[in-house]
């Protein structure tokens, strides 16, 4: 994780990963440690119609969007947000047979199951992020445990707190 690049005052974090490996609960708690705020996409785009419509065979929604500092962006995607936006990009990891039983909790139908625990398995969007965004900036971060998750929040509250803009 590198020190701030931009004039930023505070810095921006986006937490990606697989659906189902706490990004939404490690968002929230950061933000309530930080005083950040949390902005989560997919619930944007629904409040805001952000969308192009909706994937019947993903069962999700087709993206359509997307300086101050203070965030934390929570999506499963990352590599279309410009870098420039992002001082952190934190990519949470699952043991797939811990995100298997979480989506199948959620309901989730067996071609989204299957597709996020293969995303997971074969590291997909860990490997977005490092090819979108400057490696001293991507962390990967595992999330199996609500221990792993204190322990990420406490991380990255530290970090925040250390985080220095590039004036």
């Amino acid at each position: 994780m590198v020190e701030g690049s931009s004039k930023r005052k505070r810095p921006n974090i986006l937490v990606t990963g697989t659906p189902g490996t706490g990004k939404t609960t490690m968002s929230t708690a950061l933000a309530e440690s930080t005083q950040f705020r949390h902005i989560n996409v997919g619930d944007l785009v629904k409040d805001k119609n952000l969308h192009d419509g909706w994937d019947a065979e993903l069962d999700c929604f087709i993206l359509n969007i997307i300086e101050e500092g203070g965030n934390i962006v929570d999506h499963h995607g990352c590599d279309f947000f410009p870098e420039r936006w992002f001082d952190c990009v934190v990519v949470l990891q699952t043991d797939n047979t811990v995100l298997y039983d979480r989506l199948s909790n959620r309901g989730y139908n067996e071609t989204k199951l299957s597709n996020n625990v293969e995303c997971e398995i074969f590291q997909v969007i860990l490997e977005e992020a490092k090819e979108s965004y400057a490696e001293d900036r991507v962390v990967a971060l595992k999330s199996d445990t609500i221990q792993d998750m204190s322990r990420n929040i406490t991380t990255m509250t530290d970090w925040v707190r250390n985080w220095h803009s590039a004036s």
